[in-house]
């Protein structure tokens, strides 16, 4: 498929180089009319299971699974035999208590038990500017801590699904070029891993972790600066761009098909296109799709890079203020009272 016509759907937007459409309207319908095994990719930040509702809407955590069982059928049927299926979402709260939901687990099961799925392997997104959220449990009775990461899911078809870790290397620590640099002594580590002289070859990066570092605070660019000068608002939801970057690259060629069925300002479709991908953006609200039109005009973005500052994310060692704190007694109740 190269940027195929989606039947109930309409075309709101399609790029110049002819790579990729944004379409308003309802993804269900749009996929159903897509070919059978036409899709390299889906990849998607759908809207959460939260206890309380946004306004760009979303469904209970209570509700989820039968919502979200409604797209995943299609979601298989469309997307190759060697093609991925990737969902970033973040866990909820259950309501007035402090205690977690497990919707966004029960998807992942769901996905495999009930619609075939394979978990290639789950990724956690560290978002360290994330909110001390809730402000009841978290900043208040002090009894829980901040929650950061969101989970991101990558399925498959068939357990081995197109990919590369080559295509996302990262920079050596500075720890592992010393070892380049002063050698070490090859041995079998106590755990029974054996630790071969082929870690002394210097390649082209290091394997990344399934942890991804990437911060969400950009509040700046032409897609920031386009809504403002057409009195349009930015869309409360969206995710960085190094997120879908990172598995387009991964696991998808040049002129593969990508797909974000919950498209909002189409950030999948920005980083797509400049990658040279055929990609197709579908979402339920016109004004979300108005101003993602500012991502595709004017100048082509420079992509995931960062700035100097942002360069590397530092976390202290954990327990480094244990010994300063003042042990006040635990509350007997936990927390149950203010």
């Amino acid at each position: 498929m190269s940027n195929q016509e989606v039947a109930e759907a309409q075309t709101f937007y399609e790029t110049d180089s002819g790579l990729g459409k944004m379409c308003l309207g309802d993804s269900r319908d749009a996929l159903a009319e897509m070919e059978s095994e036409s899709v390299d990719l889906i990849v998607t930040s759908p809207p959460f299971g939260l206890v309380r509702e946004k306004e760009y809407g979303n469904v209970s955590a209570d509700n989820y699974l039968e919502w979200f069982g409604t797209f995943a059928e299609t979601f298989r049927r469309v997307l190759k035999d060697t093609g991925s299926l990737v969902v970033d979402i973040g866990g909820a709260w259950n309501k007035g208590e402090p205690t977690r939901s497990l919707y966004h687990f029960k998807l992942a099961v769901m996905l495999v038990e009930e619609y075939g799925f394979h978990l290639a392997q789950e990724f956690f997104w560290w978002n360290k500017a994330k909110l001390p959220s809730p402000a009841e449990w978290v900043t208040i009775r002090r009894i829980r801590v901040k929650d950061a990461v969101n989970m991101v899911w990558w399925f498959s078809k068939t357990p081995y699904p197109k990919a590369s870790n080559k295509r996302v290397l990262e920079p050596y620590s500075k720890s592992q070029m010393d070892l380049f640099e002063n050698g070490y002594n090859p041995k079998e580590r106590p755990s029974g891993h054996n630790i071969s002289d082929n870690f002394s070859n210097e390649n082209e990066g290091s394997i990344p972790p399934n942890i991804l570092v990437v911060p969400n605070t950009k509040s700046s660019g032409k897609y920031y600066r386009y809504c403002e000068e057409n009195d349009i608002d930015v869309h409360p939801a969206r995710f960085p761009e190094a997120i879908p970057e990172l598995f387009i690259r991964m696991t998808t060629d040049e002129e593969d098909t990508i797909v974000d069925p919950f498209a909002g300002s189409c950030v999948t479709g920005a980083v797509a296109e400049r990658l040279r991908r055929n990609w197709i953006c579908i979402d339920t609200e016109k004004e979300y799709l108005k101003g993602a039109l500012g991502r595709f005009e004017g100048e082509e973005t420079s992509g995931a890079s960062q700035s100097k500052d942002e360069t590397y994310y530092e976390i202290p060692k954990t327990g480094l203020l244990w010994e300063q704190l003042p042990e006040e007694p635990l509350p007997e109740d936990g927390g149950r009272t203010r």
